[in-house]
């Protein structure tokens, strides 16, 4: 999501920079380009279909990495969002700001070729590739702007970091049901090769269906593959829970109880995979 730092010189007051896309090498296109085909080969039939046809109607299928303004021109047609370039992690109440207005930003860089399968800050193909694509959809994009306003409220009501764990276990690494079965649609996992199919397939995670207070009370990993997702029964739900919720009253009592570990499951769980967890338990010991 998002930090504190001092503003770089060459961004604007919203920490906006000019995508100057002169500046992508050739390596760099084919990075891209490297990441998409493997993608775009293994996603059909794992990704939710919203974001497969977000893919189609966004044309982002041609090489290179995409022109924001010509991306943009597309987005804005369709759902009125844009996509704005930034020089890496921003500040919790710009991204709120950008959100809440309808405004993806983007890192401006992609991975090296040693970073192809893992890297902390998000780059240019997990913002553009992962995110765009359901922005797109109409009712996803409607979630995205109510999470950015929410986002604007949480800072008084000092639950920040409860409402990121409803970003990180929706937008990043949210798992959808739909009639054909499950599908992944967070970022976080479809821009990753490995966790596109660990997500669905390892029998190591749980998969719990989501509620919202569960939600914030849960605790999250930044550095490997998540040992819970939480699974949506569509994304309407999923916008009608955000936009009917009370927060304030939901924040003062999430936060009055203890955190819940990653890996737990809880009785009243709805559990669609009570996982083995054999894979973070054999990092940790690996580690």
């Amino acid at each position: 999501m998002a930090h504190d730092a001092k503003r770089p010189e060459h961004a604007a007051e919203d920490w906006t920079v000019p995508q100057d896309w002169d500046h992508f090498t050739q390596a760099d296109h084919a990075m891209w380009d490297n990441l998409f085909n493997r993608q775009a080969r293994l996603l059909p039939g794992r990704v939710a279909p919203e974001f497969m046809a977000g893919l189609d109607v966004l044309r982002m299928d041609k090489p290179g990495i995409p022109q924001f303004d010509a991306l943009s021109e597309r987005l804005m047609k369709l759902t009125g969002w844009q996509v704005v370039a930034v020089p890496g992690l921003i500040p919790d109440d710009i991204f709120f700001d950008h959100l809440a207005n309808r405004r993806f930003v983007s890192g401006n860089f992609i991975r090296s070729p040693e970073q192809i399968d893992y890297l902390q800050e998000p780059d240019v193909f997990h913002d553009v590739f992962g995110h765009v694509p359901l922005l797109a959809h109409p009712v996803f994009a409607d979630y995205m702007q109510a999470y950015g306003q929410g986002g604007q409220r949480s800072g008084a009501l000092g639950a920040i970091e409860r409402l990121a764990r409803l970003y990180w276990y929706t937008v990043e690494f949210g798992l959808i049901r739909h009639a054909e079965g499950m599908h992944i649609f967070g970022a976080g996992i479809v821009s990753s090769y490995g966790e596109s199919i660990f997500a669905l397939d390892d029998p190591s995670p749980n998969r719990i269906g989501f509620d919202l207070k569960r939600v914030m009370r849960t605790d999250y990993r930044i550095d490997d593959y998540q040992q819970g997702y939480f699974v949506i029964e569509s994304f309407e739900d999923l916008l009608r829970q955000t936009l009917d919720t009370d927060f304030a009253p939901l924040y003062a009592e999430v936060i009055s109880q203890p955190d819940i570990p990653i890996e737990t499951v809880l009785p009243d769980d709805r559990v669609y995979t009570h996982g083995t967890q054999a894979y973070a338990h054999a990092q940790t010991v690996g580690g």
